[in-house]
């Protein structure tokens, strides 16, 4: 059943047209995910549809007593009010009866002897069970446990990822027919996005979220709405299925441009010929040469991709920190407990772990920012590292996006080679009535490009990334992971994009709290199925798995994803053989089964869950190579 309607909608930014006759509807149940280049217009669809901004033309349709909530990129609150308050705000004439039980109820609780209060509380239960309002309390508290926020804190000791739930938990308390999400995943730990998807999967009612986060699109999302120069495509399915479809797509586009431009260039000679010719024309033929000029004049072209390339010094040593029984503690509070491992040159380590779970304390660590409370730390020599900070602290507000990477000067160095900062910044897709604008005027997509133009002028071997995908577009967020596969280089990255993270990071460092860390080889995907293969092992349920046959003529020639799959194998490969021969030196001192058992019988599950991935990756290998093979020699 249809809820909402959107016809022919137009909205324009100066002179150009963000929407250009949008026309989409919306069913029943249905969850959609917009996405498109950043400025492109998602955020002020989702703002037309809510009612915040009006559209130029066009019209929505709503059916008659829909309620649309909406949760926009940032927001404000009371910061002196409770999360219980915040979250039960716009529900009525009920909620200063909730909230006026629960602030009873906690401060009887610090004086139960109070009878005054006591007598207060059963009032406030009295009127709330006329109001039928037990349910609404019970679905708040509900929301907030599933999104793991304390009803009593006060929202300014909250941390951004917990403020950006709150927002999301007030929009749904109020039960809405339309959810509609701006950037929900901004600043939320991964499991925190997990969380989410399944509060969203489980809501009953119609959902549209504006998201560059691909995982988070593919576990929720049933419809795709593309927005692409002005116009939107609209894709059935989950954001792999988009893909899919949108690459073919593309092709088809890209070859009825070139016969365009054949057949108009060919108009084009004819027009000129010499004075004979003019004398002949075919007023049908000219009149049609104007079309196509037209036509190809209104083309809106793909905007271009990002260029990244980071600038290169000495590559240091080999060894980049060596860490051994480290523990770290601040105010008795165990962040970091006996964790040993070797971070080599050219490593890209995920962190993994909640907000506040001591990513942050570790990274100052390895980098000599901080000495361990105890055990041993060397680092290693000739480390030059370029730190990409979330907050984006390294962005002077009041300075135009030339001297944000001038810093006075034309011209910079970019591996030895000199740039215009014009020509520089037109690689990170700033046109040139942009460098002059002030930082504080650039989106938050902006922002993050200036960043990485910043970061990246800087000569590094070590590269530090903070939550670098956040406002990013897809495209642009592919291009930075290519520029980091191909990085010769260290990287610390830590994300809440589990695709991004499971693209780039070579191996994981998991923070698993009471200061326990945990390395695991390969990249996100591969640290969640070792993971399910511990608790499996834990459990005695190691039943074979019967895979369903595949009747299916593989293609030998390798697709793109193939090929890059077989060039990273044997690294790959080669790092679990280390991690195996790390773990057998482990178990080849017999002291250890004396002095600390639970870490013998660590090493030797691990050791089991190797040897099953060195199977299988290797077994890829062969299967990929011999297909590469033969494609070669036909």
């Amino acid at each position: 059943m249809t809820i909402l309607t959107a016809e022919e909608l137009c909205l324009a930014m100066g002179h150009h047209a963000l929407l250009d006759k949008v026309s989409f509807t919306l069913y029943a149940g249905e969850k959609i995910g917009i996405i498109g280049r950043n400025g492109t217009g998602k955020s002020s669809l989702l703002k037309i549809l809510s009612g915040e901004i009006p559209a130029d033309d066009g019209r929505i349709s709503i059916q008659n007593g829909l309620k649309i909530a909406y949760v926009p990129q940032e927001h404000q609150f009371n910061e002196e009010m409770s999360v219980f308050d915040v979250v039960s705000d716009g529900l009525g004439k009920i909620q200063n009866a909730l909230r006026n039980y629960h602030q009873l109820s906690a401060a009887l609780a610090n004086n139960p002897q109070d009878e005054t209060l006591l007598e207060k509380l059963q009032k406030q239960a009295d009127e709330i069970e006329i109001e039928d309002g037990w349910q609404i309390d019970a679905e708040i508290m509900r929301i907030l446990s599933s999104m793991s926020l304390p009803e009593n804190m006060l929202v300014k000791h909250l941390s951004g990822g917990q403020k950006k739930r709150v927002a999301i938990a007030r929009a749904m308390v109020q039960n809405p027919d339309i959810l509609l999400l701006d950037e929900p995943t901004n600043h939320l730990d991964i499991d925190a996005i997990y969380e989410l998807e399944q509060l969203l999967k489980n809501f009953s009612g119609s959902l549209i979220v504006v998201t560059h986060d691909r995982t988070f699109l593919d576990n929720v999302v049933t419809r795709i709405i593309e927005i692409d120069r002005g116009k939107i495509n609209l894709y059935s399915g989950n954001f792999s299925e988009y893909r899919k479809r949108k690459e073919e797509e593309l092709l088809v586009e890209e070859e009825h441009n070139r016969l365009f431009d054949k057949f108009h260039a060919q108009e084009e000679v004819w027009i000129r010929k010499g004075i004979e010719a003019r004398r002949t024309r075919n007023q049908g033929r000219v009149k049609r040469l104007q079309e196509l000029r037209r036509i190809r004049a209104e083309r809106r072209e793909r905007q271009g991709q990002v260029q990244l390339q980071l600038s290169r010094g000495d590559l240091g040593g080999k060894i980049v920190a060596d860490l051994e029984n480290v523990s770290f503690s601040y105010d008795n509070n165990m962040i970091i407990k006996n964790f040993s491992t070797i971070i080599q040159r050219g490593d890209k380590i995920g962190l993994i772990g909640a907000n506040g779970s001591g990513k942050t304390t570790f990274l100052r660590l390895v980098l000599g920012e901080l000495s361990p409370t105890s055990g041993k730390l060397r680092l290693g020599t000739r480390q030059n590292v370029a730190y990409f900070d979330q907050m984006r602290t390294a962005l002077n507000e009041n300075e135009t996006v030339f001297r944000t990477i001038g810093e006075g000067n034309d011209f910079i160095e970019i591996n030895g080679k000199k740039r215009h900062v014009m020509s520089y910044l037109s690689d990170f897709l700033f046109q040139a009535e942009r460098v002059q604008s002030p930082v504080k005027s650039l989106s938050g997509g902006e922002r993050n490009r200036l960043l990485l133009a910043k970061l990246f002028t800087r000569t590094a071997n070590i590269l530090v990334l903070d939550e670098p995908t956040n406002d990013l577009d897809i495209e642009t967020q592919e291009v930075l992971e290519n520029m980091l596969q191909e990085y010769d280089g260290t990287v610390f990255l830590v994300s809440h994009d589990r695709c991004f993270l499971d693209n780039v990071i070579t191996s994981s460092i998991v923070f698993e709290g009471n200061g326990k860390l945990q390395e695991y080889i390969g990249g996100y995907f591969d640290y969640q199925k070792i993971i399910s293969d511990k608790t499996k092992l834990k459990s005695n349920t190691n039943k074979p798995i019967k895979n369903n046959e595949r009747h299916r003529k593989v293609s030998e020639k390798l697709s793109f994803n193939e090929q890059r799959e077989l060039s990273q194998l044997p690294d790959e490969i080669e790092k679990l053989e280390q991690q195996h021969s790390y773990l057998q030196e482990i178990l080849s001192d017999a002291q250890i089964f004396k002095d600390n058992f639970e870490k013998a019988i660590q090493a030797s599950e691990e050791i089991k869950i190797i040897e099953e991935q060195l199977n299988e990756k290797m077994n890829r290998w062969e299967e990929l190579a011999s297909r590469d093979e033969k494609n070669k020699n036909t």
